[in-house]
């Protein structure tokens, strides 16, 4: 992977930066960006948290026109001379540690990575007098919210998990860093991205394999918790309109708006991959959410945000994707 030295000056082309641009979104968004004509640069430090080789194919799916620091956003002084470097139009931030059940397990790790690394992107865009800042959020900050669906105007002051802790963390850190800089921030809550390249650990792509090699698939609790999947394209979507017109701080969900339960979520990978599952139950896990659901009147009012993909053409372009291609990546599940 290139250091920061080798990193090109930048061409007349606006120059994006996208952290964790290695990842199952990341990749997308910088395909996407390149596709509208700008440079785009990646930063990814290529944790453990699943096998390398997920992420590099990924990038061999993304193409040549995607430049890698490989770094961790937790390395201040590296941040900022990368940033100061760049000088980027705007950064599209990324990089997390996920996953609600890890972050009950490594707090102290999510709390560095997701805070301290977001506090020195912040830090380093207003130094540096980038334009535009998107910071990736979660619906996890809604956390089992009687009211539905979530609305952004909702109180997240009761997280459950500690990544959903450190996400709203970064959103108030954002806040922050717009009312004494006035940096333009939009903080964009993600529900449940699925689509190809998804991460090997997420329950679609995970039941996918297991259902396939005929092994039992963990469910935790009774299948009646309901998420919002969303498909990565209409994420993508999302985040292209927000970076157009991100001149303020703001939130906006970004969901399919069309919740499924887990159990009404098996029978659809049943159906997509033509194969019944084998279900291996379990209690429910700390730290789970019972349901999430996007309230979208704001995006759609201000970003013309609209999701257009449903749950079973997903899951049918997400079943392809998987005989095509990750079945040349096995893990262990």
């Amino acid at each position: 992977m290139s250091n920061v030295a080798a990193i090109p000056h930048k061409t007349d082309k606006q120059t994006i930066l996208v952290t964790g641009a290695a990842g199952f979104i990341g990749s997308h968004a910088a395909e996407a960006l390149l596709d509208r004509g700008y440079q785009v640069v990646g930063v990814d430090n290529f944790s453990d948290f699943y096998d390398r080789s997920w992420k590099e194919a990924n990038l061999k799916c993304v193409g040549n026109g995607l430049e890698i620091e490989e770094l961790d956003i937790a390395d201040g002084p590296r941040i900022a001379a990368l940033i100061a470097k760049l000088k980027p139009t705007a950064i599209l931030h990324l990089a997390a540690m996920a996953g609600v059940r890890p972050s009950i397990e490594r707090p102290a790790h999510y709390c560095r990575v997701n805070i301290e690394g977001t506090t020195n992107l912040l830090q380093a865009a207003v130094e540096n007098k980038v334009g535009k800042f998107l910071f990736a959020s979660s619906s996890s900050v809604y956390g089992n919210g009687s009211r539905v669906p979530f609305s952004e105007e909702d109180p997240v002051d009761e997280p459950i998990s500690p990544y959903a802790a450190t996400k709203r963390s970064g959103e108030l850190l954002c806040h922050a860093f717009w009312h004494l800089y006035k940096l333009p921030i939009f903080c964009l809550r993600f529900f449940t991205v699925f689509g190809p390249r998804q991460r090997p650990d997420l329950a679609i792509h995970k039941f996918t394999r297991l259902i396939t090699d005929g092994k039992p698939i963990p469910v935790f609790g009774d299948g009646s918790t309901s998420r919002d999947y969303t498909y990565v394209d209409d994420i993508v979507s999302g985040i292209l309109s927000a970076l157009d017109h991100c001149d303020r701080y703001r939130l906006y969900n970004l969901g399919g708006n069309d919740p499924v339960n887990l159990a009404s979520l098996i029978q659809g990978i049943e159906i997509a991959i033509g194969k019944k599952a084998i279900i291996q139950r379990h209690p429910k896990q700390p730290g789970d959410v019972e349901r999430t659901y996007a309230d979208l009147t704001r995006s759609h009012a201000e970003l013309g945000y609209q999701p257009r993909t449903s749950m079973a053409e997903g899951l049918k372009k997400f079943a392809t994707w998987f005989q095509d291609y990750a079945r040349l990546y096995p893990v262990s599940l």
